[in-house]
């Protein structure tokens, strides 16, 4: 039975004392529970050790992203996956759309950078998903399926996650049908299955991602393979990221 994962993904968003305090609120709701999932932030990198020691292991820490380089070195502006692995991240989040589209993340560039966080012994969370130009033209499928097999790396494990977020749905307050949800996630096992074999498929969580509320964040994450939830906005605010956990209880 996979354990579900409920991520934050923060942005570019918060100043420190506003990060703090966003997550001493998630925290009050999870000290002295034992959950039955996963919680996971994701801050950005200014924030990152500071919230890693505020946690004190309560919630894992993910950073937005890692450099391509996995090795000390004149890389200006880069941070490592080993970098954020010694400050006590678990996870990194490699080839959000909009790296992939802003920054010019191609899947070779997403497969290294996973490949890298697994080495640094951080679990990768591997974001694939179609534009709605691609979608209305009926290449959603074979657009991730290639995206999913052309960034997994080659020392992939059971622990690493794939986060399916439609391109058109992130901020947009738009989503999927929970049909074409299901058919997505499926597609992504299949994938997974045929390239790793059933054993390290069924251990490999897949998240949704895309305007995930507290208003449809059940139905969601109820749907087939959906193992958890990439949520942007909604995770800003303590008591919204809260009430998307709560389904779960």
């Amino acid at each position: 039975m996979r354990r579900k994962l409920i991520a934050g993904n923060w942005k570019m968003n918060m100043f420190k004392e506003d990060g703090l305090n966003l997550v001493r609120q998630i925290l009050s709701h999870v000290e002295g529970q034992k959950l039955p999932f996963d919680v996971l932030v994701c801050p950005p990198f200014t924030l990152l050790s500071d919230v890693c020691h505020a946690v004190n292991g309560k919630v894992f820490v993910g950073s937005q992203d890692v450099s391509v380089v996995s090795e000390f070195g004149a890389f200006t502006g880069d941070v490592s996956a080993k970098m954020v692995a010694d400050i006590g991240a678990e996870y990194a989040i490699v080839g959000h759309s909009e790296r992939r589209a802003g920054r010019g993340d191609t899947d070779a560039i997403v497969q290294e950078k996973a490949f890298n966080t697994i080495e640094a012994g951080l679990i990768p969370v591997i974001c694939v998903g179609e534009t709605l130009e691609e979608r209305e033209a009926g290449k959603a499928l074979d657009i991730v399926s290639a995206q999913v097999r052309g960034s997994l790396p080659k020392n992939v494990n059971g622990t690493v996650v794939i986060a399916y977020e439609p391109v058109w749905a992130i901020g947009t307050g738009k989503i999927p049908t929970l049909e074409d949800v299901a058919q997505m996630h499926n597609t992504i096992r299949a994938v997974l299955t045929e390239m790793l074999g059933p054993d390290t498929a069924d251990q490999m969580r897949i998240l949704y991602g895309g305007s995930v509320k507290p208003g449809n964040a059940k139905e969601l994450l109820a749907v087939s393979n959906v193992d958890g939830a990439l949520i942007g906005g909604a995770s800003l605010k303590a008591d919204d990221f809260w009430a998307i956990a709560a389904t779960q209880l």
